[in-house]
């Protein structure tokens, strides 16, 4: 009966102590803003409502249904990389940013799938699609958002479109001749 409740103790703890580190962060990162309940649920909801949804479903695999169906992390996957990206935009308001999140988790999900079940090969193929969609998507998305945060942002993309297409032509006059 002990163990039960030091068990019960251990989640407990498990579950509280993530949810006040990041309380924590966004009060020192936040320092303007009010603390009340309506402001947490507005920046907490992914961690409060989607991550745990995510946490069940691994939960399901491994101690319900002893790893029996893999099927279950595919949305498990999915739902808590969600939750995850939906966090960070909120808290950083990075929703531009963020938002190729969302295909990743797709492929977190399959990759998933293919590491606890059977190892299909072909899982990989859209695995790396993704992947590698949602990094481009990234990195494009990174770099424009802090090319433009910087103050003139315009004038630097702008001259250094105009020194590539500079380049590209001085390549292809170097080719014909």
């Amino acid at each position: 009966m002990e163990t039960g409740v030091n068990v019960l103790n251990l989640n407990r703890s498990a579950f509280l102590g993530p949810i006040l580190i990041l309380l924590g962060a966004f009060m020192f990162m936040r320092g303007d803003i009010e603390l009340n309940t309506g402001t947490i649920f507005a920046y907490f909801w992914p961690t409060l409502f989607v991550i745990p949804v995510g946490v069940f479903f691994h939960w399901l695999y491994f101690s319900v249904l002893h790893r029996q169906a893999v099927g279950v992390l595919v949305p498990g996957g999915i739902v808590f990389t969600v939750g995850i990206i939906c966090q960070i935009a909120m808290l950083f308001d990075s929703w531009d940013v963020m938002w190729p999140g969302f295909i990743f988790a797709v492929a977190v999900g399959l990759f998933e799938l293919y590491w606890f079940g059977g190892r299909n090969k072909y899982l990989l193929i859209p695995i790396n699609i993704l992947t590698v969609l949602s990094i481009l998507f990234f990195a494009i998305f990174s770099l424009g958002s802090i090319l433009g945060s910087l103050s003139g942002g315009q004038p630097i993309i702008a001259a250094a479109l105009i020194i590539a297409g500079g380049l590209l032509m001085l390549m292809r006059n170097r080719q014909s001749v």
